[in-house]
């Protein structure tokens, strides 16, 4: 994977240009989501860890829109609706690769899909809290950086 937003020394994530940018449009997702609250984030110079509310029933809307043998459902039925996850990732990437590919990297893409995992409890959400806090002074040992790849490919 290419280091496209930057890169980690001595546990410090030094962002370029693409990854400023990565940083701040992420900052602005509450001015074009209403129902929505940022927590921990980080962009890594080849990912993004991020922690996003949901707020009200917009939780129910995570699913998996794919379609089935009914083909009378319209892609408005099955696609993301406004506020939901998808919606609000699907926007940040838009938002991330038309930046990059006007400004620095014209052949930029991101990976087609998104994990995600609900938060259930406290415990959970400090434990992804502290992983993403933690991640650029594990780089090194990050299945995604450079060196963890190549040791993985040998």
């Amino acid at each position: 994977m290419k280091e496209l937003f930057g890169e980690v020394n001595n546990g410090i994530v030094l962002r370029n240009a693409a990854g400023e940018t990565a940083h701040q449009l992420w900052l602005q997702i509450p001015e074009h989501h209403n129902a929505v609250t940022l927590d921990q984030f980080i962009v890594m110079p080849n990912h993004i860890h991020r922690i996003i509310e949901l707020k009200g029933d917009r939780v129910s809307d995570v699913a998996c829109n794919v379609a089935t043998k009914d083909n009378s459902k319209t892609m408005s039925d099955i696609s993301p609706k406004k506020g939901s996850l998808g919606t609000i990732v699907r926007s940040y990437k838009s938002a991330v690769t038309n930046w990059c590919h006007t400004n620095v990297y014209p052949d930029f893409v991101w990976q087609s899909k998104f994990h995600d995992h609900i938060i259930r409890n406290q415990k959970d959400l400090d434990r992804i809290r502290n992983y993403i806090r933690d991640n650029p002074a594990n780089w090194e040992g990050d299945r995604r950086s450079p060196s963890a790849l190549e040791d993985w490919m040998d």
